[in-house]
């Protein structure tokens, strides 16, 4: 990819800001959890992370800013180091070198389980629901560590708002769930830990082409009732689309970043991953 700056794109060593975009509500007004910081606060930053599996340098020195009320998306080939780094924020995969900081707290060895109380929630890459559990008994597994049961019912009229077929499918097994409802169901249980902050990583894979318009919409409607999101993808044109700010990687390294729209128009970004052709 040439690292020609069109169309004001700042060049992958400088610390770009994505242009504001309001919080809007989305109808819900006492989810006050999501509150706490002015749009565009950082609530997540990663200082020249590294990752090793072994001899193989995974990710290779990014630093990424996340802000509040701001969908960031990474995205690039398999391989790139996307998925790596939402394991590595989350300590499920051992950092090599650098920091992170959410919310100003410093979680660079904090176990996964602080990480979670702290407000981050991940929903990996294949869903990984309990196939054997109900859709309910799938939620409640994200509100284990709750203590609040009013917040919990109205967290799940929001939920429910979000995604009204898990509501209808409420006793079914979650393994007897299509492919598109059990992705929305482990977003759904992400979203029932209370987080400040969604990670996502591949959330539209292996969807009909009508489900992953569906899930990108979700993911709008989420940020727009101020939780933050970080999301991994290969659909380099949905993430773009509904991206505030993006981060191109190729190899465990950052080679390009910028406003999801700038970089959707960017010739070599259409190129490498949009299928345009020179």
């Amino acid at each position: 990819m040439r690292e020609d700056l069109r169309y004001g794109l700042w060049k992958a060593d400088c610390r770009g800001n994505a242009k504001p975009d309001p919080v809007e509500s989305f109808g819900h007004q006492s989810l006050p959890w999501r509150g706490g910081a002015t749009v565009n606060d950082v609530v997540l930053k990663i200082e020249n992370l590294h990752v090793h599996y072994g001899s193989i340098h995974a990710v290779k020195g990014i630093s990424i800013e996340v802000k509040k009320g701001q969908i960031i998306t990474l995205i690039g080939a398999n391989g790139a180091g996307k998925s790596t780094t939402l394991k590595a924020i989350m300590n499920l995969v051992k950092k090599s070198s650098g920091k992170v900081h959410f919310n100003g707290v410093n979680i660079t060895d904090k176990p996964t389980h602080s990480i979670v109380q702290l407000g981050i929630a991940m929903v990996p890459e294949g869903r990984r629901i309990f196939p054997n559990l109900t859709v309910y008994e799938n939620l409640m597994m994200g509100a284990y560590n709750r203590k609040d049961p009013d917040g919990i019912e109205k967290d799940l009229e929001w939920i429910f708002s979000l995604f009204p077929r898990l509501k209808e499918r409420l006793k079914q097994p979650g393994g007897t769930l299509s492919g598109g409802e059990q992705q929305m169901l482990a977003v759904a249980r992400g979203l029932m830990t209370r987080p400040k902050l969604l990670m996502l990583d591949e959330p539209s894979l292996g969807l009909a082409p009508l489900l992953v318009k569906e899930v990108f919409e979700v993911i709008q409607k989420i940020r727009d009732e101020a939780v933050t999101i970080l999301l991994v993808e290969q659909n380099a044109y949905g993430a773009l689309k509904i991206a505030d700010y993006a981060y191109v990687l190729e190899t465990g390294r950052i080679v390009l970043q910028g406003p999801g729209n700038e970089l959707l128009a960017n010739d070599d970004v259409r190129k490498a991953y949009l299928g345009a052709k020179g």
